[in-house]
């Protein structure tokens, strides 16, 4: 059984424009240990799905139109508010995208990363600074004792991020969604910080969702990736087989915007167009504006994920048809 199982989610904001459909029914699993990848543009609903998960979605105007998300039996969108609460923030954790403004600047960081202890376990103050000590040192910070009573604006945006890694394991959780958590930091610290999610995951065996527009990052972190396209899943597969055989235009666009991939000396690729306007109903294949092999076929009913192979899915309907070849 799946450590979470997300069945027909659709998250939908009411704004004076209208329904803004952030998340249109999305369905996806996490097993136990495993590094699932979502990838995607700006706008895609990649962190919107996993804020509805965690009950952070602000309602109003957001609202949780449908769904089930089944973690460990526990269904998040629809149990009592203290059963949510008793799951967020000890068995699943978040890592936020900017740690500078996730940090409280008025606390210090050792009142900040005691709280989740605090809160979810009969634990005494002096022992959960002992584990937030141990914890600091256990994610790379030096002289953690000092650095307890330091401010967020006393350490460096990798050291802030480290922290917020600290904040969210710190309680061992089973579950730990990252939302971009590399988007600020140089690439060297990139790798730091990559390498220890992997580390922390392998020590203490707990499933990562990771949220990312990095491909490069996927490649070299998850085990499985789905691509997002306005709302919804358009690919699904196992990570090499995403990276080594895309079904989807929308991800083989996304693979040829790469700078790394493309001749040197010669124009940058981009995807044409933008993005669809997610407050008006789309018809057939939301990609379907932008992508150069769409039909009128293409252009009619909403298009659902289909299995083309072992444990790789698409949501193009050529493909599916078979007239797009790989």
């Amino acid at each position: 059984m799946p450590l979470l199982e997300v069945t027909d989610l659709r998250t939908h904001f009411h704004t004076r424009s209208g329904v803004y459909r952030a998340v249109d029914g999305v369905s996806f699993s996490v097993e136990r240990g495993e590094t699932l990848g979502i990838v995607g543009e700006s706008g895609s609903g990649k962190s919107v799905t996993c804020y509805s998960l965690m009950g952070l979605v602000p309602q109003p105007p957001g609202r949780i139109a449908s769904g089930r998300a089944l973690f460990d039996g526990t269904d998040l969108l629809h149990c009592p508010p203290a059963a949510a609460r008793a799951i967020r923030g000890k068995r699943i954790a978040m890592i936020f995208q900017d740690p500078m403004t996730s940090l409280n600047p008025y606390l210090r960081i050792d009142e900040q990363l005691i709280e989740p202890l605090l809160i979810h376990e009969p634990i005494s103050r002096a022992d959960a600074l002992a584990r937030a000590r141990a914890m600091l040192e256990e994610v790379g910070i030096n002289d953690a004792a000092r650095r307890l009573r330091q401010y967020p604006h006393e350490f460096s945006g990798g050291m802030r991020q480290r922290v917020m890694i600290a904040m969210a394991l710190i309680t061992h959780p089973e579950l730990l969604i990252a939302d971009e958590p590399t988007t600020a930091l140089d690439v060297t610290v990139q790798a730091q910080i990559l390498e220890l999610i992997k580390k922390l995951q392998r020590q203490h065996g707990m499933a990562v969702i990771f949220i990312t527009h990095d491909l490069a990052v996927v490649s070299g972190l998850c085990d499985r990736v789905q691509v997002m396209y306005a709302g919804r899943i358009v690919e699904r597969a196992p990570t090499r087989t995403l990276f080594t055989t895309p079904r989807h235009p929308y991800t083989q666009a996304l693979q040829r915007s790469i700078p790394a991939l493309q001749p040197k000396g010669g124009a940058l690729y981009s995807i044409p167009g933008l993005p669809p306007d997610l407050s008006k109903p789309l018809a057939g294949c939301p990609f379907a504006p932008r992508c150069e092999s769409a039909t009128d076929a293409c252009r009619g009913e909403p298009v659902a994920l289909a299995p083309i192979q072992a444990g790789h899915e698409t949501a193009c309907l050529r493909v599916q048809r078979g007239e797009i070849q790989p």
